[in-house]
């Protein structure tokens, strides 16, 4: 072997070997931050993150057409006050006022209300999100599957339906189906439910106001569907769409 040949073939032993030690330090240092513990900053951050991106994607779920109508695990249906109405429809005299349709009437467009004052919820979720403690953020990375859920959910409920009631009002008297807004639809079903009521000695009148009742049904059923992101962030890696999540939830 002459010299020439030598040099190469020395140039290429030393290149490979200088490659090899370089993904060999690599893979070193991967494995050592992988491998590092979480920080307290790191776990506060990763944990608001979860809730950034699960509100964010609860909200545009439910606030979709048939968000909540569609869906059987959260439609919102008739009040239990009412119930009584629904157990009646069929009664003769109810059938002659049309109860039947007015009930559909009435489902039909608390959903939609919901579903119209489910876009103004963001804002009201990213403040609370701020509030989070250190030791909120340890106790609920090693919880369940729904331990944000059910922390901001302690938290922030009262918070969270003071803010979303007004919306829920301003919902219910728009006209989002057919010219008619859900009060409307309401008040209907309920004076000619009352009207025939009074003289039914065992049928008690129904009075009552849709705004408390949807605005806890339209946030029990944000409440689900935060669960369920929650839960995908923590246990599909797919579903954490940042480093952040990746790098705290990819540790649990």
């Amino acid at each position: 072997m002459n010299f020439l040949n030598f040099k190469k073939g020395f140039l290429l032993v030393s290149f490979l070997i200088f490659t090899i030690s370089c993904d060999i330090t690599e893979n070193v240092v991967k494995v050592l931050e992988e491998n590092q513990p979480l920080t307290e900053s790191e776990v506060v951050q990763g944990l608001k993150e979860a809730l950034r991106v699960s509100t964010d994607t609860a909200v545009n779920i439910v606030s979709a057409l048939n968000g909540y109508y569609g869906d059987q695990a959260i439609k919102i249906l008739m009040p239990p006050e009412a119930g009584i109405i629904v157990d009646n429809m069929n009664n003769p005299m109810l059938r002659a006022l049309g109860v039947n349709k007015l009930i559909d009437d009435v489902v039909i467009r608390m959903n939609r209300a919901a579903e119209d004052a489910a876009k103004t919820a963001t804002p009201i979720f990213v403040n609370a999100i701020k509030n989070m403690t250190i030791q909120d953020a340890f106790q609920i990375l090693n919880g369940p599957d729904t331990a944000a859920t059910q922390y901001f959910r302690k938290k922030t409920y009262l918070q969270l339906k003071s803010g979303f009631k007004p919306k829920i009002k301003s919902s219910l008297n728009k006209p989002l189906v057919g010219n008619i807004s859900a009060d409307k639809a309401w008040s209907s079903l309920t004076s000619a439910y009352n009207g025939v009521a009074k003289y039914v000695p065992e049928w008690k009148q129904v009075n009552t106001q849709l705004d408390e009742y949807v605005t806890n049904k339209a946030l029990n059923g944000l409440f689900a569907k935060l669960g369920e992101q929650e839960k995908e962030i923590r246990t599909d890696p797919v579903a954490r769409v940042t480093e952040i999540l990746r790098k705290v939830f990819g540790k649990k």
